[in-house]
């Protein structure tokens, strides 16, 4: 819960109704406005005040629910931070690229649409993020298609399915840390559960891939060759850049805090980057809060490497503060208890809460199109369930991201799904059905639930 205080008991119906109204408010302005969220979650937590105001609540007592919402994000925050930090480092220090490379290496006319996927979910877990790797690579990746017997749907539904499993288990990822924050678990810990079901539907996807991939005897690796050359060109592809990775698996196994490994293994590519760059102390200072800025005159190139930067944090962070105050205030006027306990007849075992919990994130993503919203409002909304049931708190962000992070890219009105629309030159339905990774996901964390698979109980 956000706050220990509950202020009002609202009937359901009006639950109903302002729940209703602020869906259709979020949902209105990014579909048809093509509004970034931050403006209409805003414009619910004034609906929310005037709503609190109407019932005779003190406005001191509703903000200060939306102050103590807004510091459960805290720690999210600093992780954000941490991100930011980590991607601009590892580019200079030559790891992502490094990583860039070796992914653009097994690049082959066998199988090619499970490569497509083990390449796009190499590339998205190195940069920790989904609609970067679509918007550069998966763009590269739909034109090598054209030159072989290769399906553009069957293609596109393998870079969706790669780039959200590096979004989803990439420890840079901002949604993997927002919902390990949610449910106040370790970041390591959270993407270690999840792989109980992630791996499994990686495997079962890249398989199918694999039986689905043309049968090509000639196979045009110019682009990709030219890919290779200006990453080598850009003198950041070293065999020791891998080191800042192994640093961060180190500090993983040993269970060092988050935060902390983010850190250290900033520094350590930052001391790499001395090795094969000649940056000022100036340089670097900008690079770190701005990002870097690649020249290596390729357009993919360039994009994949020109990110990064404490700078970049400020849009999910600005976003996590006014959801979370949202949330403090949802709960505070008591709607999200009395629309939780409309539902609670319904949930008497661990499968039941878990099958809710994940229509529920999918529900969100559906209506309002926005992932982070899937997250924060599920994971809240869920927390006190999980408990009652002596649930480990991990059990509630692994579904969150098995039915919510994943999902949002398979809905054609949804922020990534239009972006993805428009970078591959095709429509989410088309895809759709062939983004396999995303599909088995929330079907397979269903399914542990209610076969009390991998369920960890809380101590």
């Amino acid at each position: 819960m956000f706050t220990n205080s509950i202020y009002h008991k609202p009937s359901l119906l009006e639950a109903l109704l302002l729940v209703a109204a602020i869906v259709f408010m979020i949902s209105f302005s990014l579909r048809e406005l093509d509004a970034t969220p931050h403006i209409p979650i805003l414009c619910a937590i004034l609906l929310l005040i005037a709503y609190g105001l109407f019932k005779r609540i003190p406005y001191r007592k509703l903000e200060a629910s939306m102050i103590a919402g807004a510091q459960s994000g805290l720690g999210a925050i600093y992780i954000f931070f941490g991100i930011g930090l980590l991607i601009s480092s590892w580019i200079v220090g030559g790891t992502i690229p490094t990583l860039l490379y070796a992914g653009l290496s097994i690049v082959s006319a066998s199988f090619f649409y499970m490569i497509v996927f083990i390449i796009t979910a190499i590339i998205g877990t190195a940069i920790g993020s989904s609609l970067t790797t679509v918007a550069t690579i998966g763009v590269a990746f739909t034109s090598v298609a054209t030159t072989v017997d290769a399906s553009l749907a069957i293609t596109a539904g393998a870079i969706v399915s790669g780039a959200f499993f590096g979004d989803k288990m990439s420890p840079l990822s901002d949604t993997t840390n927002l919902a390990a924050s949610v449910v106040g678990v370790d970041l390591f810990e959270h993407i270690k559960n999840m792989s109980w079901t992630t791996v499994p539907a990686f495997i079962v996807s890249a398989v199918i891939y694999a039986v689905l991939s043309p049968k090509a005897s000639n196979f045009d690796l110019v682009a990709i060759a030219t890919y290779k050359e200006n990453l080598l060109a850009t003198n950041m592809v070293h065999s020791y850049a891998i080191l800042p990775l192994l640093i961060l698996i180190v500090c993983t196994i040993f269970k060092v805090p988050a935060f902390l490994t983010l850190v250290v293994s900033s520094v350590s590519a930052l001391i790499l980057s001395t090795f094969h760059l000649s940056l000022s102390l100036a340089d670097y200072a900008a690079i770190l809060y701005s990002g870097f800025t690649s020249t290596a005159g390729d357009e993919v190139i360039d994009s994949l490497l020109t990110r990064g930067g404490i700078s970049s944090m400020y849009f999910t962070i600005m976003l996590v503060i006014l959801s979370l105050s949202m949330g403090g205030l949802l709960f505070a006027l008591g709607i999200m208890e009395r629309l939780l306990q409309a539902i609670d007849q319904l949930i008497r075992s661990v499968g039941s809460l878990i099958t809710s919990t994940a229509f529920t994130a999918i529900g969100i993503n559906v209506l309002i199109g926005e992932q982070y919203l899937s997250i924060l409002l599920t994971g809240e909304a869920f927390k006190e369930r999980y408990a009652a049931l002596k649930l480990h708190p991990k059990n509630l962000g692994r579904v969150m991201e098995d039915a919510g992070t994943v999902i949002n890219p398979l809905v054609p009105w949804s922020v990534c799904g239009l972006f993805i629309a428009s970078m591959l030159n095709i429509d989410v339905i088309s895809y759709l059905p062939f983004a396999l990774f995303c599909l088995l996901s929330p079907v397979l964390t269903i399914l542990y639930g209610w076969l009390n698979i991998t369920i960890t109980k809380k101590a």
